[in-house]
């Protein structure tokens, strides 16, 4: 993700604020409080550690943003990681920038600072853009400059919210990579996506086995006898799934029109003879 755009857009929303207004100078660390809107909610206590660790080292490198409340004391606009930092390492005192921003600006600025995250998880990603543009009505277009991405780079993350509900938590799991979730939104029939993820992840299929399984999915609903054949495709698959749960191993189903070749996964001799006879006894 390019940094650039991503500060770019930071400093057009400081800029473009209500007041320009900053104040610089230090706060208590019990002045401070979170912004319990933040749409981060959940923070590594390991990460928050290291964080901990190079501040009592380096010391705070840059300022948190903050701005003033009316119950009095302030609210974290940028920067929760390094105040959970400071207070991790009992600090009395830290940096700050005081800005008078208004409840959008400050959840515009949150969101935008989330999106500069390294690892970020594709979901993470597709929701902060969804955000900005369903809270803030901003198009995918000014999303993209603001962020520092193509357009259609936010267009494809953001498809990927529309994936059925099981498959987005693989995403956030890192279960499935982008790549993964891109080539599952080809599928039509919403059963079929399901299994084909759940194989891409058990068996470690590629994105462009994911792909062609897509495509033949789509060529075959787009056949005459598109109903006898998606009846072919599901049984497929569950048999693929129903041999796994019952041989105890990785299996692969893969077919084609006319033929198709069933591995079966063994280990040594001795589970080949008795995989053999079990396949054996079956019959």
């Amino acid at each position: 993700m390019a940094k650039g755009g991503l500060n770019t857009g930071l400093d057009s929303l400081f800029q473009n604020n209500t007041s320009d207004v900053q104040i610089k100078k230090t706060l208590r660390v019990s002045e401070i409080e979170p912004n319990r809107d933040q749409p981060r909610k959940n923070f590594s206590n390991e990460a928050i550690a290291a964080l901990a660790d190079s501040i009592r080292e380096h010391g705070i490198l840059q300022p948190i943003v903050v701005r003033p409340i009316s119950s009095g004391g302030y609210q974290i606009v940028a920067g929760e990681r390094r105040w959970r930092a400071a207070r991790m390492l009992g600090l009395d005192e830290i940096p700050v920038n005081i800005r008078e921003l208004s409840d959008e600006e400050t959840m515009q600025i949150a969101i935008i600072e989330n999106l500069q995250r390294e690892n970020l998880n594709p979901i993470e990603e597709a929701t902060g853009y969804n955000e900005l543009i369903e809270k803030f009505g901003m198009t995918q277009d000014k999303v993209a400059k603001m962020v520092g991405r193509s357009r259609s780079a936010v267009a494809n993350a953001v498809r990927l919210l529309t994936l059925p509900e099981r498959v987005v938590k693989m995403l956030e799991n890192g279960e499935l990579s982008e790549g993964h979730g891109r080539a599952l939104l080809g599928f039509k029939n919403e059963d079929l996506l399901i299994a084909t993820a759940l194989t891409a992840a058990n068996d470690g299929l590629t994105v462009r086995q994911v792909e062609r399984a897509a495509q033949r999915s789509a060529e075959e609903k787009d056949d005459s006898s598109k109903g006898s054949d998606k009846r072919i495709d599901n049984y497929f698959v569950e048999m693929e799934l129903s041999l796994k749960e019952s041989l105890g191993r990785k299996v692969k189903v893969d077919y084609g029109k006319n033929k198709g070749v069933l591995i079966l996964e063994f280990y040594d001799k001795e589970d080949l003879a008795a995989l053999a006879d079990k396949l054996a006894k079956e019959e």
